[in-house]
């Protein structure tokens, strides 16, 4: 991508031989609109000027007065629209933690720089830079009322999306996650992000399940018919756990669809802490005997947690990608992705690592050990029909890669 050098880039930092190197750095590589600020006051004065705005922002974490967290804080209350660099001596996990609350402001954040700067990190972090508003910040998602949903559930609009989950080990495929859609007749495709809290809290969320549920046991019995049988992943809400007869309705559904229980994965997400967890607790273990399988969804996030581990039967365990991506590079991210791997081998369960999102991802998990793979890398999610073209691709896909894999020799 071409960056916009002539975009102005604003340099904070109390240090004042910081200020120089870093402006000395960002001139030798092309940028020409510098400007350089000792205090946060000063930068955020910037703003106030519409000429002045800054597409981009090095600032420094450890100042006085203002700190960095403050910054970047007062920032989102003037409504900053471009992008963040942070450039610290603080530890790893300090910077992670500081790349994450930007994220959380919706601020862009390129990346950080550890002191002292190297030209060749801060020229990595600038290659993709384009100068770019960043758009997503300024579009708020629609949320969608209770009624309008009710009615697209019963009316058929929701529609199952699925995305493969693959052998580590082999490249096979094992199964897949059904994913929710909303295919809306005036605003196109909605995502489950803009609807499912909705649903959860409006008492919606079992019509939605089971919608989701009947469509993925219809489709898994055609691919099995096929001769393409395949474990499908459906997303069970701890609210659909309430429900005492929700283990008969599953079986029932399964049974009639003429697909086995060992087939279908649930994997349970505990989006909201639940206060009374007997009939959860009653629910799942029936759920295992009947043999359905069970797994624990972005463990490490939420409330995900230890417990739920001792105490509900799983049998598989995935790994939230927040742990995944970039964990090759990443020192705090990795040690949490191997600390997981673990416990979950320490209690025989498969593992599937989700967020694989490029070569560099899937090239550290096949030395892991890891058993399932589920990210962009592999394949988007798609519509049931689209599975078979994407399979017979994706072989086509492993067979290339293993062909320029060098041989052994005797």
């Amino acid at each position: 991508m071409t960056r916009a050098l002539d975009m102005h880039v604003v340099v904070l930092d109390d240090e004042p031989f910081m200020l120089k190197l870093l402006a000395h750095l960002l001139r030798n590589q092309g940028f020409s609109h510098i400007t350089t600020c000792d205090n946060g006051v000063a930068a955020l004065g910037l703003l106030e000027h519409a000429g002045k705005v800054p597409a981009l922002i090095l600032c420094d974490l450890n100042m006085p007065g203002m700190d960095g967290m403050e910054f970047v804080r007062r920032l989102v209350e003037h409504g900053y629209a471009g992008s963040l660099i942070l450039v610290s001596g603080e530890d790893e996990r300090t910077l992670q933690t500081a790349r994450t609350l930007v994220q959380a402001h919706r601020i862009e954040i390129l990346g950080s720089l550890h002191k002292p700067v190297s030209p060749q990190a801060l020229a990595q972090l600038m290659a993709g830079w384009t100068g770019a508003p960043h758009a997503a910040a300024a579009t708020p998602r629609k949320r969608y009322d209770a009624e309008r949903l009710r009615q697209a559930i019963a009316q058929g609009e929701l529609t199952n999306y699925y995305q493969p989950k693959v052998s580590v080990r082999t490249a096979a495929l094992i199964g897949v996650e059904a994913l929710v859609r909303w295919r809306h007749p005036t605003d196109g495709m909605v995502f489950p992000d803009q609807f499912i809290d909705v649903a959860e809290e409006h008492d919606l969320i079992d019509d939605l399940t089971h919608t989701v549920l009947v469509q993925a046991l219809a489709d898994s019995a055609a691919w099995q018919a096929h001769g393409l049988p395949l474990r499908v992943a459906i997303n069970v809400s701890m609210d659909n756990l309430r429900a005492l007869d929700f283990p008969d309705f599953v079986c029932a559904r399964a049974q009639a669809a003429g697909v086995a229980p060992q087939s279908i994965v649930l994997e349970v997400t505990e989006s909201r802490l639940m206060r009374d967890v007997r009939a959860p607790l009653e629910i799942l273990t029936r759920l295992r005997l009947r043999r359905f399988r069970l797994s624990i969804d972005d463990f490490g996030t939420g409330h995900s947690s230890l417990a739920q581990l001792r105490d509900v039967p799983f049998e598989e365990l995935k790994i939230d990608r927040g742990f995944v991506h970039g964990a090759h590079a990443n020192e705090t991210s990795r040690a949490l992705f191997f600390a997981s791997l673990g416990l979950a081998k320490e209690l025989g369960m498969e593992v599937v690592a989700e967020g694989v999102e490029d070569q560099a991802d899937w090239d550290f998990l096949k030395h892991t050990g890891c058993d399932l793979a589920q990210g962009y890398y592999i394949a988007r999610p798609m519509p049931a029909p689209a599975l078979w073209q994407w399979h017979t691709h994706w072989q086509q896909r492993i067979a290339a890669s293993a062909a320029l894999q060098p041989q052994d020799t005797l």
